[in-house]
Parts: C-alpha cells; sequence; structure tokens
C-alpha cells in the first residue's frame, strides 16, 4: 500500500515540475521578447521581470517533492558514507523528523502569508498592483504539497525502521549511491559503472 502511494506522489510530482519547467520556459521568453524590443524596438513590456520573480518563487516550491522523492537534496556525506546501515537508517529518520518540524512552521507562516494578503487584497507596490495572494497561493500550495509528501516519506521510513529494513529505509530518505546517481543521470541507459580490479580488468578487455 505505501509503495503504491509512493510511486503516486513521483507521478504527481513529475506532472508538477513539468508544469513548473513550462511555466520557466514561457517566463524566460517573455523576458527575451522584452529585452529584444527594447534594444530594437524602444519598447518595453511593463512587469516582465515582476512576474518572472513570482514564477520563479512558485515553480521552485513545486519541484521540492520531487527533489525529496528522487533524494536529490543535497547532503555531506563523507561520515555518513562511512558508517553501519543501521546508524545510517536511524540518521536519516532522525533527520526527516527534523525536516517536518522545520517544514511545518514554514508551511504555516506561509499560509498565513497568503490568507492575509487574500483578506486584506493585498497588492504589490509596482505599477502592475498584483493581488499578492495570487502568485502566493501557487508558492504555498507548492510549499503544502511538499510537507504533505514529507510526512508520508517520514512515516515510510519509520515503519521501515521498525521493521529492521535497512534497505528500504536507504532507498526511500538515504543518500543515494554513485550508482543511483549514475542511474538516474543516465536515464537507465547502457552505462557500466566500474571500481578497482573492475575497472582495470574492463579496461584491459578493451584493449
Amino acid at each position: 500500500m505505501l509503495a503504491v502511494i509512493h510511486e503516486r506522489l513521483e507521478h504527481y510530482s513529475r506532472v508538477a515540475v513539468w508544469i513548473g519547467g513550462a511555466t520557466l520556459m514561457a517566463a524566460a521568453m517573455m523576458v527575451a521578447v522584452d529585452v529584444m524590443s527594447r534594444k530594437f524596438l524602444g519598447m518595453t513590456m511593463s512587469g516582465s521581470d515582476e512576474y518572472t520573480g513570482y514564477v520563479f518563487s512558485a515553480t521552485t516550491t513545486w519541484a521540492y517533492s520531487y527533489c525529496l522523492l528522487h533524494r536529490s537534496n543535497v547532503r555531506i556525506d563523507a561520515l555518513y558514507s562511512r558508517l553501519p546501515k543501521q546508524v545510517t537508517a536511524i540518521l536519516d529518520v532522525v533527520g526527516c523528523l527534523l525536516f517536518v518540524y522545520y517544514m511545518a512552521y514554514m508551511t504555516y507562516y506561509a499560509g498565513l502569508a497568503f490568507t492575509d494578503s487574500y483578506v486584506n487584497n493585498s497588492v504589490s507596490i509596482t505599477t502592475l498592483g498584483t493581488p499578492q495572494w495570487i502568485p502566493q497561493l501557487f508558492w504555498f500550495t507548492g510549499l503544502a504539497m511538499f510537507f504533505l509528501t514529507l510526512i508520508f516519506m517520514t512515516i515510510y521510513a519509520i515503519i521501515g525502521l521498525l521493521q529492521g529494513n535497512w534497505e528500504l529505509v536507504a532507498r526511500i530518505v538515504g543518500v543515494p549511491s554513485i550508482a543511483e546517481v549514475m542511474e538516474e543521470e543516465t536515464q537507465g541507459q547502457d552505462v557500466v559503472l566500474a571500481t578497482g580490479d573492475g575497472a582495470a580488468e574492463d579496461m584491459g578487455g578493451t584493449k
């Protein structure tokens, strides 16, 4: 059941990333048109910089869940990689719990900011006078989606830890190995990761 939910969340997060990427591309095109028209036509598109800022802040939060599910968040693992699997599993779960604590505050106050802007009908201090609740809605939605995903991942990892399934915890919230990173970056292409004697034998075999 949990594995199915994990797969569903991965699918939804991938869709969110594609939507965010397409929106960023549209914002980049708008800025490019603005720059070209300003240089060659002496005209400017008012608000392109403002809208680009809104798009960037919102689409960034929409990518958080995908980053978490693919364990792409940056972590310093110089000591971590040398510890036993049992210890790393405990550290992974503790890290998730601390992350949940932090994101609970961040999501809560993001929701307050959105609510206040909506209730007070706050607008930007620009010529466009953009209602602030509109970009904040997308920003808060991304944070809320990430927070819910993080809660699920933490529960999933705790269950794996209680079952003594260290491999499951590592696969869900652990630091990915070099082989896993290579697999992710090459999208499953035929790439052989060889180290030590295996690398020497492969090099010798290709001569």
